[in-house]
C-alpha cells in the first residue's frame, strides 16, 4: 500500500470518527441543547403570585398566576426554551390590563423545578398547568392557549387533546425534526432527535380557532415554517410581521394582535 493511499485512508477515517462523534454528542446531550434553561431566576413581577401544581409522574411545578377579570378567558402561556415564566409575564404585559387572566405555566427543570425537561415531560407539565386552571374553575372553553417557540408545541398538543376558546402560536415550527434537519443538514437529524413536536400533524387535530404570528427577520424559526403551519388549516388566521425577529412574543404589535384575534371569538369554539 502506498503511502499516498495510507494517507488518504487515514483522513477519511479520522473524518468518519469526527463525524460519528458529532453524532454521539447530539444523541447524548440534545436535552441539554434543545432545553437551555436559564440558570438565574428573577423575581416574580407584575402582581402573579407563584403556584404550585402536581404532575402524573408527580413533580411539583412552580408557575406565575394571575387571575382573570370576572367574564374574561384565562391565558395558559407556554414560553419558548430559553425563558422562564416571568417572561410570559412581559409577553402579556397588554393582555393582562384588559382583563385577561394569565397561568405563566413552567417546565419541569426550569426556575428551579424538579425533572429533567423532555417533550413528554413538557406535554406532562402542560397538562398539569390546565387542571390547575380547571381547579380554579375555569372550563376548557374559557382558557386560551398560547406557544411561543417550543411552547408552541406543547400548546398544540394540549389544543388537540382538550377544546380551548383558541389556540395562538407565536415563532412556531413546523416540527422540531424539519426544523433541526434544516439546520444540520449533515447529521441524520430525524433519526437523531428523540422530541419531535410535530405541530404541522397535530394541528389538524385541533378545534379551536388558530392565530399564526411569525416574524420575517426570525434567523432561528424561518417564516416558512409560519405558512406550512397555516396551510394546515383553512380557517387559521396568520399575521407575518416584517423586520421582527424570534423575539416577537415580546413585541407590543404581536400583543395588539392577539387582543384583535381574541376579539373575534369572544365564545366557545365548536368542534370542526
Amino acid at each position: 500500500m502506498s503511502p499516498l493511499v495510507r494517507k488518504t485512508m487515514w483522513f477519511f477515517g479520522l473524518l468518519l470518527i469526527s463525524y460519528l462523534a458529532v453524532a454521539l454528542l447530539l444523541w447524548n446531550q440534545q436535552e441539554r441543547l434543545i432545553y437551555p434553561a436559564p440558570q438565574g431566576i428573577g423575581p416574580a413581577t407584575g402582581g402573579f403570585e407563584e403556584v404550585t401544581y402536581r404532575t402524573s409522574d408527580g413533580l411539583d411545578i412552580t408557575a406565575g398566576y394571575r387571575p382573570a377579570t370576572p367574564g374574561f378567558p384565562t391565558i395558559a402561556y407556554f414560553h419558548g426554551n430559553g425563558a422562564d415564566w416571568v417572561s410570559s409575564v412581559v409577553a402579556t404585559d397588554r393582555l393582562v390590563p384588559a382583563g385577561y387572566g394569565v397561568l405563566a405555566a413552567e417546565y419541569r427543570g426550569y426556575r428551579g423545578n424538579p425533572g429533567h425537561p423532555s417533550e413528554e415531560g413538557l406535554y406532562a407539565d402542560g397538562r398539569a398547568a390546565l387542571g390547575f386552571l380547571a381547579q380554579q374553575g375555569v372550563a376548557a372553553n374559557e382558557m386560551v392557549l398560547i406557544g411561543n417557540s417550543i411552547g408552541s408545541g406543547v400548546a398544540t398538543q394540549l389544543a388537540s387533546e382538550h377544546a380551548p376558546r383558541a389556540l395562538i402560536l407565536i415563532s412556531p415550527f413546523a416540527s422540531l425534526r424539519q426544523l433541526a434537519a434544516e439546520k444540520l443538514r449533515f447529521l441524520p437529524t430525524r433519526l437523531l432527535l428523540r422530541s419531535r413536536y410535530d405541530n404541522e400533524r397535530k394541528l389538524a387535530q385541533v378545534a379551536a380557532p388558530v392565530l399564526i404570528l411569525h416574524g420575517t427577520a426570525d434567523t432561528l424559526i424561518p417564516e416558512a415554517h409560519a405558512h406550512q403551519l397555516a396551510s394546515v388549516r383553512d380557517d387559521a388566521e396568520l399575521v407575518i410581521f416584517p423586520g421582527k425577529g424570534h423575539d416577537l412574543a415580546w413585541d407590543d404589535e404581536a400583543e395588539e394582535a392577539v387582543l384583535t384575534f381574541l376579539a373575534k371569538h369572544p365564545e366557545e369554539s365548536e368542534a370542526r
